[in-house]
């Protein structure tokens, strides 16, 4: 997949955290290599520090696939992200994977906790994975915890967790490298309503209380009604609502 204007200078909004220009991505249907089905097509996105953005749109639309692009999980087929001043797509797959791990939190719809390691563990665990010691990561997982509401399962496995717990979990593993963003999938999706609710207060208070920006693809109308901005995305196309 070619990447366009690889040359491409820094945004003009120095404030922006996170920046993407013109971003398309096509994927090829079948062995006919003209055969493409046009997900997104030039979408441009400017995410100021401290920012809390709600990405909603109908299934299909092309939310999660902007998302992991913003992400660094996927590459475009066209266009360019800057993060902190990065031009993203310049760098090699061992780069991004370390920007990744570093400035970068995830949360997906389901929290992917490792479940033969305890609570303090998996919140750890991107620390860990870039060369600090458990004992250095430990207070500041352990905060994390009590954040979520959690300090008290700290020595617990995931398989002994309710879903919602495990989610918060998830949300604090996040957090745990102090990442310049996070980008969080439909994180209540497999929550039932009061767990949502639960996970929507702990994100909105996070949010306002530090300045950590956050980007939220959901379906969630009570999410969406919190966020600083709401974005849909209509074939492709991004759009303010």
């Amino acid at each position: 997949m070619g990447i366009v204007s690889r040359a491409a200078s820094a945004p003009e909004n120095a404030q922006a955290i996170l920046s993407a220009r013109n971003i398309t991505k096509a994927f090829q249907i079948g062995k006919d290599r003209s055969n493409k089905l046009e997900v997104l097509r030039g979408v441009s996105l400017e995410v100021p520090k401290g920012e809390m953005i709600v990405i909603v749109g109908a299934s299909g639309a092309g939310k999660s696939t902007l998302l992991h692009i913003l992400g660094t999980l996927d590459r475009p087929s066209s266009g360019d992200v800057f993060f902190e001043g990065k031009n993203l797509f310049t760098m090699g797959d061992e780069q991004l994977a370390h920007l990744r791990n570093n400035r970068i939190g995830f949360v997906f719809q389901f929290h992917h906790l490792l479940p033969e390691f305890t609570a303090l563990e998996n919140v750890a665990m991107p620390a860990l994975i870039r060369g600090e010691s458990l004992q250095n990561v430990r207070e500041r997982a352990l905060q994390l915890l009590r954040e979520v509401g959690l300090e008290d399962r700290a020595e617990q496995k995931p398989p002994k967790m309710s879903g919602g717990e495990a989610q918060r979990i998830a949300v604090a593993r996040a957090l745990v490298n102090q990442p310049g963003v996070v980008l969080a999938d439909e994180p209540t999706g497999n929550l039932d309503s009061a767990n949502a609710e639960i996970l929507h207060n702990l994100i909105w208070n996070y949010n306002k209380r530090t300045g950590q920006t956050f980007i939220i693809v959901t379906h969630n109308e009570s999410l969406a009604q919190r966020a600083d901005r709401v974005l849909r995305i209509t074939d492709g196309i991004l759009q303010t609502q």
